[in-house]
């Protein structure tokens, strides 16, 4: 990774940011980094690993000397930006949803589905922050046991929705501390002391696009078109880390003690306490950490072939910015991923 040239599209969002934290920690040597945003941003210096950087304006004609383009942004930005990366010659990961769901682009989270960077034509896609930490624990559950359906309901931090998001909530708990919040009206939506059940527009269906993006993305990415989710995802005042109560009917009974084993030797999932100690994961603790974390396991009371479970993870990390990291690193274990430079002199 060090001999890389990566571009960072949206280096000054909160996934962004995340993502240069990451590099940072994991990379001694730092790579090659190009760091992009809109022209508000332009000209904005951003200190990496002890060096100041100077944030371009991203444009189509940015990546010449890039390997590898990291993008956070909107799918307009996406869809203007990742062709003229490709075109260029750099490999795409795309953080939004402006790819995910086209048959040509894989869909990728490493310990689920890493083979699948092999077929990648240019641009590779991780999914939505709220799909990742669910097929984690998942897909080695239906390794063993065939999952039929899946009912989850998510409890989302704001920082999904950006940083302007958390900037909101603080300032609107500010003003309920110091006010009758009885009186208070907020213009952009009341998210301090609220939960708000609706994250993205609605569908014909009455879902959310965001519960429709958990199911489709998660049929593909576990290659199993025939699991039957449901979710709701509701919006609520925590400013890192989505959580979800997750309920999953297989298709013979599966006891506490083999999903526990299970899911435990799974890379990436930790599993908190057990029933006897009472301990479990919670936003505050889980934010800052790569690994989902995952506890309360037990039966689903309503029906015999049924697991209920409680997940949480940083969906600014595995949810985002280290899940693409990783994804980079999958292409280069795999030999899909050499510095331009290099493939010159080879080629």
């Amino acid at each position: 990774m060090q001999d890389l040239t990566i571009a960072v599209v949206g280096a000054t969002g909160a996934v962004g940011a995340e993502f240069l934290r990451i590099v940072e920690t994991r990379y001694p040597t730092l790579p090659k980094l190009k760091l992009m945003a809109s022209s508000r941003s332009a000209g904005k210096i951003i200190t990496v690993g002890g060096k100041d950087l100077v944030v371009e304006e991203a444009a189509v004609d940015s990546f010449d000397d890039v390997d590898i383009a990291f993008i956070s942004a909107s799918s307009a930005v996406s869809h203007k930006l990742a062709p003229a990366a490709v075109e260029a010659g750099a490999v795409v990961i795309d953080d939004g949803s402006a790819f995910r769901m086209e048959d040509k682009v894989p869909l990728v989270v490493p310990e689920v589905n890493g083979s699948d960077v092999e077929w990648h034509e240019g641009i590779i896609s991780i999914p939505n922050c709220s799909t990742t930490p669910l097929v984690m624990a998942a897909h080695p559950l239906h390794e063993v046991n065939p999952i039929k359906r899946i009912v989850a309901d998510t409890y989302q931090s704001v920082s999904g929705a950006g940083g302007g998001a958390m900037d909101t909530l603080r300032e609107q708990t500010e003003r309920l501390m110091d006010s009758d919040y009885l009186t208070i009206k907020s213009e952009e939506g009341q998210i301090a002391y609220n939960v708000v059940p609706q994250i993205d527009r609605f569908l014909e269906t009455g879902y959310t696009f965001e519960e429709q993006k958990m199911r489709q993305e998660s049929q593909k990415i576990l290659h199993a078109p025939e699991i039957q989710i449901s979710a709701t995802c509701v919006r609520v005042p925590v400013y890192i880390s989505h959580s979800a109560s997750v309920h999953i009917e297989f298709t013979r009974p599966m006891a506490v003690e083999e999903a526990t084993k299970l899911l435990s030797a799974m890379p990436g999932i930790t599993v908190l306490g057990d029933q006897d100690t009472g301990e479990y994961p919670m936003p505050w603790d889980v934010a800052g950490e790569d690994d989902v974390f995952i506890g309360r396991i037990r039966q689903d009371m309503s029906h015999p072939n049924g697991l209920v479970m409680w997940i949480v993870s940083d969906n600014l990390r595995k949810g985002a910015a280290l899940n693409s990291l990783q994804i980079a690193e999958e292409l280069v274990y795999r030999g899909r991923l050499k510095p331009k430079s290099a493939s010159e002199l080879t080629g």
